[in-house]
């Protein structure tokens, strides 16, 4: 794994664990709030051993190591932004109220070790399963729910630092919230926000994670922290919504025209959308999404099953003996879209 020895400094008091690795998933950014002898995580890292890696590198900041960490605030219930909850013992999970009604429909650790494991290799899922998570040790790793939730707004202060945790889902999952840190000028946007490589985005509609990214847009904030990549300026969060307003619209036209979702997804790629950006399957998982929403379905929606359609197209696009990685890097960088 293409892990930091260490951690970046973005504000007063608050250290970024960035592991920077394009064109894949689950290398899920977190940030370490630590002030007056207090100290907060947002979001945890996939598994144990990436979990471990930003502990020992934390140990500058942190001299009591994962104990030192009361307070874990999760963006959404994502695997790859909680499976490290367990590394903290003892500590408060904050997330929000509809984040945790759902958490039951996430895959979890058993099952993501069956996908990487228990799948047929030479077939689509199995292949992109191994492709992607098949680093990831999800062995003895336990899913670990919030302790506190909360609707709207959430005030919380770590030491003299001040944060608002802010409801601004469903977009990319159901129950989607970021972290605002007024006086450091910071907002840590979980997965509203990707850099380097196309999103996925699981709930939407598009225009509500449009929608989540005007609300960052109106905090003002200097320095802006996606859920993976690197981190970004208010420019890049307007280019992002740029970027999602043009797919909206591309996706509209086709599911007007009667076109069938996956066959859509397919067109929009081939006509070249953004492809500087990595992980191009994930366009048929925002296509499928907001088809969802045009047909007005209202159940909860296949994560695996939607993944499966992704892997399918990267599976007949993939090239032979090559990983598939974003060209670009992780980085903001200006760039129209936003890792996973």
């Amino acid at each position: 794994m293409n892990l930091p020895d260490g951690l970046l400094s973005v504000g007063d008091g608050l250290h970024l664990w960035a592991p920077q690795y394009a064109g894949t998933w689950g290398f899920a950014n977190c940030l370490l709030v630590v002030s007056g002898g207090q100290a907060a995580l947002v979001d945890t890292p996939y598994d144990r051993v990436m979990t471990e890696a930003l502990i020992a590198a934390a140990r500058p900041v942190l001299p009591g190591g994962a104990g030192a960490v009361r307070t874990i605030v999760n963006t959404h219930v994502n695997g790859d932004h909680t499976f490290g909850n367990g590394c903290f013992p003892g500590a408060e999970i904050i997330a929000t109220k509809a984040s945790a009604e759902h958490l039951c429909r996430e895959p979890s650790p058993q099952q993501m070790h069956f996908l990487t494991h228990g799948t047929p290799a030479d077939q689509p899922l199995g292949w992109y399963a191994r492709e992607h998570f098949g680093r990831y040790s999800y062995e003895g790793v336990e899913a670990v729910p919030p302790t506190v939730t909360f609707s709207g707004r959430y005030e919380l202060r770590v030491g003299d630092v001040e944060a608002e945790l802010i409801e601004v889902g469903p977009a990319h999952s159901a129950g989607d919230l970021v972290v605002h840190l007024p006086a450091q000028g910071v907002v840590v946007a979980g997965d509203v926000l990707f850099a380097g490589d196309h999103p996925v985005h699981w709930d939407g509609p598009i225009a509500r994670v449009a929608a989540a990214c005007e609300t960052i847009l109106g905090l003002e904030a200097e320095v802006v922290i996606p859920g993976h990549g690197g981190v970004m300026s208010r420019e890049d969060v307007q280019c992002y919504v740029t970027y999602l307003l043009e797919l909206e619209a591309l996706i509209r036209a086709r599911h007007a025209a009667g076109v069938p979702a996956d066959e859509a997804a397919a067109d929009i790629l081939a006509g070249g959308f953004h492809e500087e950006l990595g992980l191009p399957e994930r366009v048929v998982i925002l296509t499928a999404v907001e088809y969802r929403h045009l047909d007005g379905e209202t159940g909860e929606a296949d994560l695996v099953g939607l993944a499966a359609r992704a892997a399918d197209w990267a599976f007949r696009h993939r090239e032979p003996g090559r990983r598939r990685r974003g060209r670009g890097g992780g980085g903001g960088g200006r760039r129209p879209g936003p890792s996973g």
